[in-house]
Formats: structure tokens, sequence, C-alpha cells
């Protein structure tokens, strides 16, 4: 819709705008040689779900590198502090030995409590962990440049199926979302 509010010379730009963009939709789906609305419609959504699978693959990723990073800590930590627990131990539990080893002592069993929480009955290696966040950081970084490239295809093409439902006449049902609308029926 044009707002006529703005006067004319705006409704002609808005009019030839529109006009270019139709346009520009049309050799777009004669490129990639889209027959109709429906099977358009099919590849927008299997983009968009690719994208989303994609998305999700990151974040699964993401989460997975805190948690590496999380766990390298810990276990740097406890080997920092391993000998001074092992001096409290020794000592039978001295107040006097916590009182002047108490930060590390906290660290140590805060640790301790994060390898009980995850079920971890060997520790895994600095080394072997470092390999795996490289691993899964070029893997996330990869899918993330083809995740880029993809989103902005799928907002391309989301583009040209308004433009093509707008020339088909398609209206959309504003209680819906907009990834949800009407299909036509022929």
């Amino acid at each position: 819709m044009i707002n006529s509010d703005k006067g004319a010379a705006y409704e002609n730009w808005a009019k030839k705008f529109s006009a270019k963009q139709i346009a520009k939709s049309i050799i777009y789906l004669k490129e990639h040689d889209y027959a109709n609305y429906d099977e358009f419609a099919e590849a927008v959504n299997e983009k968009r779900q690719l994208s989303d699978k994609m998305s999700e693959s990151i974040k699964t990723a993401e989460k997975r590198l805190s948690e590496i990073a999380v766990l390298k800590k810990h276990i740097i930590n406890y080997s920092k502090t391993k000998d001074i627990y092992v001096g409290y131990r020794k000592s039978g539990y001295s107040k006097k030995y916590l009182a002047e080893h108490e930060a590390d002592i906290v660290i140590h069993k805060a640790a301790k409590k994060a390898f009980d929480e995850l079920k971890l009955d060997k520790l895994p290696s600095i080394k072997a962990l470092n390999k795996e966040y490289a691993e899964l950081l070029s893997e996330k970084k990869a899918n993330y440049a083809e995740y880029s490239a993809l989103k902005k295809e799928v907002r391309e093409m989301l583009l040209h199926k308004q433009n093509y439902e707008y020339i088909l006449g398609i209206e959309n049902d504003k209680s819906e979302k907009p990834e949800q609308k009407r299909s036509v029926e022929k």
C-alpha cells in the first residue's frame, strides 16, 4: 500500500519502486525455474528448515565449546591445587592449614564438585580437550559462513515470495505468523 499522505512525488517514487521489485521477483523466479507458486513456497520452506537446522547445529557447537572451556578451567584449577589439598588431608584437616590455604582448598573442592556433577571417572587430558575445541571451532566457523549465506538467500526468497503473492493477489491472514501464509488453491 502506498502512503498518499506523503505527497505526489513520494507516491510516484513508491509506484516505480514497487514495479522494479516485482520485475526483479519475476526475473528471479524465471532464472531459478520456479513454475508455480506452490513449488516456490515449498522451496522457501525447505531453505528455511535447512537454515534452522544449521542454526541449531551452531548453537549446539557453541554450547559444547563453552562446556569444554569450563572443564579445562576446572582441570587446571584442580591440578594447581591438588598438592595443597593433599597437604590439608595429611594435616588432619587442620584449621590452621585451612586458614592459610583456604582459597586454594575452596577452588580444589569446586573443581572436584564439578567433576562429580559431570560424573567423570577419569579426567580428560587438556590436550584432548584442546583438540576437540579446535575441531568444533573450525566446524562452527565453516557452518556459520554457510549459514550466513543461506540466511541471506532465505531473506531474498521471502521477499520474492511476498512479491509473488502480491502478483497473484494472495492476501495474508494478519492473525497468522508471516511464515504461515495461506496457499493458493488451483
